[in-house]
C-alpha cells in the first residue's frame, strides 16, 4: 500500500509534460504555464495570444497543490514562468513561500481591480467565483435562506451538506467570516452548522448539487459555475436534471474568490510572463476565460443566461489579501468545529 501510494503521489507532482500551443509562424520566444486551472477551453485564449505575438505557449496542468510542491522542490531549476491557480489562499500561499516575484506593469494595475491584486504587485486575479447556496425547495424553505450564517439555524438539523475540510473554497469562504464577522461569531456559526450537516462530507461541489437535489440533504454551499456548468449540459443530460430541481441563493453581498496568476520567481522568460498575464487580466482575456467556463471576468458578469438567472451578486469588502492571511486560522476553527 506504501509503494502505490509513493507511486500515486509520483504520477501528481512529477510526471509533467508540456502541453506547446503556437502559432503558425512560431518565433523562439515562448512562455511556459503551470496551471491549477483545468479547463480545454483556456487553450483558446492561449492560442490567441500566441497568433497575436508570436510567443509560443507551453502548458502543464495538474493540481494547484502539485503544482506548489513542485516549484519547491525544483528551486532555481524550475522551468515555470507563469503560476496560475485557483483560490485565494492558494495564490497568496505561493508569494508567501517566495515562489512568485514582484511585477511592474501599469496594465495589470488599471485592468485587476482594487481588492484582487497583491498590494506587494506578486499576483493578480484573472477570473471571479462566487460562492453561493443551493436548496431543494421540497425539502427547504428557500425563502428562510438568504445568507451563509443561515444554515446554522437549528430548523436545518439534518438537512445541511458540504464539502470536506480540504476544499480550499470553503476554507475562503470561513477565512471570509473571520473578517467580516469576528472569530467570536464565526465559531458560532460554524458549530451550528456543522452540527446540523445531515452526513460524511462530501469530495467536490457537484456531489453537493447532485445529494441537494435527490433530498438526502436540503441546502449546500458550492461555488456558482458547477451548478451552471450542470445546467448547461456539460457534465452530461443526468446532471442537468439534478441541477434543474434546485435553487440557487446569492448572499448580498456575497463572498467572491478568484483564480489568479504570477510570475515564477526563477522564470527565464520574465518578459514573455509579463506580457501574456497582462492579457489574461485584460478586459479580453478575462472574458475569454471566463464565459466559457460560467465564472464571472474581473469587471463585470458573465453574461450567459443561465448565471444571470442566478441573480446579480454585490461582491463583499474583503479583499483576497485578506482570505489568504486568515486561512490558517480558518482552517484551525473548522477542525476544532469538527468539520472533516
Amino acid at each position: 500500500m506504501q509503494k502505490l501510494k509513493k507511486l500515486l503521489y509520483s504520477a501528481l507532482t512529477c510526471t509533467f509534460l508540456f502541453n506547446v500551443i503556437a502559432p503558425v509562424n512560431s518565433s523562439e520566444r515562448e512562455v511556459k504555464i503551470y496551471s491549477g486551472r483545468h479547463y480545454n477551453t483556456d487553450r483558446n485564449v492561449y492560442k490567441k495570444f500566441a497568433e497575436e505575438t508570436g510567443i509560443k505557449v507551453r502548458l502543464i496542468e495538474a493540481a494547484g497543490i502539485s503544482l506548489i510542491e513542485r516549484l519547491r522542490r525544483e528551486g532555481k531549476n524550475s522551468q515555470a514562468d507563469l503560476i496560475l491557480l485557483v483560490d485565494a489562499a492558494r495564490i497568496t500561499n505561493a508569494a508567501k513561500a517566495g515562489l512568485l516575484q514582484k511585477i511592474e506593469s501599469s496594465s495589470l494595475e488599471n485592468d485587476v481591480p482594487v481588492g484582487l491584486k497583491d498590494p506587494g504587485k506578486e499576483w493578480y486575479a484573472l477570473t471571479r467565483r462566487v460562492r453561493v447556496m443551493v436548496v431543494n425547495p421540497k425539502v427547504v424553505d428557500v425563502s428562510k435562506i438568504k445568507d451563509y450564517t443561515d444554515l446554522a439555524d437549528p430548523a436545518l438539523k439534518g438537512k445541511v451538506c458540504l464539502r470536506n475540510r480540504k476544499s480550499p473554497y470553503n476554507q475562503s469562504l470561513v477565512a471570509n467570516q473571520i473578517v467580516n464577522k469576528g472569530q467570536e461569531a464565526t465559531k458560532t456559526w460554524l458549530n451550528g452548522m456543522i452540527s446540523n450537516v445531515s452526513q460524511p462530507f462530501f469530495p467536490g461541489d457537484i456531489s453537493i448539487v447532485r445529494a441537494v437535489s435527490k433530498k438526502k440533504c436540503g441546502v449546500g454551499i458550492v461555488n456558482h459555475y458547477y451548478v451552471a456548468r450542470m445546467l448547461a449540459g456539460v457534465n452530461g443530460r443526468r446532471d442537468t436534471l439534478y441541477a434543474r430541481k434546485t435553487t440557487v441563493i446569492t448572499p448580498n453581498p456575497a463572498h467572491v474568490n478568484i483564480s489568479a496568476g504570477g510570475v515564477a520567481k526563477y522564470a527565464t522568460n520574465k518578459a514573455e510572463a509579463v506580457k501574456l498575464l497582462e492579457f489574461l487580466a485584460s478586459p479580453e482575456g478575462s472574458k475569454g476565460l471566463a464565459a466559457p467556463t460560467f465564472e464571472h471576468p474581473l469587471k463585470e458578469v458573465n453574461q450567459n443566461q443561465i448565471v444571470k438567472n442566478f441573480g446579480e451578486f454585490t461582491p463583499d469588502k474583503v479583499t483576497v489579501e485578506d482570505l489568504g492571511n486568515n486561512n490558517s486560522i480558518a482552517i484551525r476553527m473548522m477542525r476544532e468545529a469538527g468539520w472533516d
